[in-house]
């Protein structure tokens, strides 16, 4: 038996992908104040602290049948993980490059009409909000497509991981002799077919049902 949840696949996009209604919004948040050093002679130097000691690896336990692993970890740290994450961020960026430069079109035609709108006659008016209303559609457009781009290759990435990290969680299971693997963040994600009660416990179940008593017969 196999099960890979499909929530755990997408774990490997999560630092990648932004939420798709963000695309597009990008630099309108106001960076904070730089605040300037304190002068030379009020600042304190740090003292170091000593480096603590890195955890010894821990040891499969000898004879153990049941095992886990993190999804997550494996998408995030993995080199094909990375390379997912990395043509994700590569559409991203581009799509949006594509994006800031509508709006700043779209954005110097308005500030156009603003300050030319006392000046201009009604017909100019009129072509150049016909104009910023055909942008306005465009980009909006564009914005939608670039986020269905972007969810497809989500897609097609989702199925490719899928394919070949599970061959892989097999063959480490094997090789350990285990029964079952668990992920910290999908459940079960490999298990021995044996292991399966399914059918065992449908006919135990059956048999509790109570048969139906031949009729009485006629006198």
């Amino acid at each position: 038996m196999r099960v890979l949840s499909s929530i755990a696949i997408l774990a490997f996009l999560v630092v990648a992908l932004a939420p798709a209604t963000a695309i597009a919004q990008a630099g309108t948040q106001a960076k904070p104040p730089v605040q300037s050093p304190p002068p030379a002679a009020q600042q304190k130097p740090a003292a170091a602290a000593p480096a603590a000691p890195a955890p010894p690896p821990a040891v499969f336990p000898e004879g153990a049948k049941v095992a886990y692993l993190n999804i997550q970890a494996i998408a995030a740290e993995s080199i094909e993980g990375k390379g997912y994450a990395a043509k994700v961020q590569a559409l991203q960026q581009k799509r949006q490059k594509e994006l800031d430069e509508r709006t700043k079109t779209l954005t110097g035609l308005q500030q156009k009409l603003q300050q030319g709108a006392n000046a201009m006659s009604e017909s100019a008016l009129a072509d150049l909000n016909k104009q910023a209303e055909k942008l306005q559609v465009e980009f909006q457009r564009a914005q939608q497509d670039a986020q269905s781009e972007i969810q497809d290759l989500t897609q097609q990435l989702q199925t490719e991981f899928q394919r070949k990290i599970m061959p892989i969680i097999e063959q480490v299971a094997q090789k350990r002799g285990l029964h079952l693997v668990f992920s910290t963040d999908a459940g079960i994600v490999f298990a021995n077919p044996g292991l399966d009660l399914t059918a065992e416990v449908i006919t135990a179940f059956d048999a509790t049902v109570t048969q139906p008593k031949p009729p009485a017969p006629v006198k």
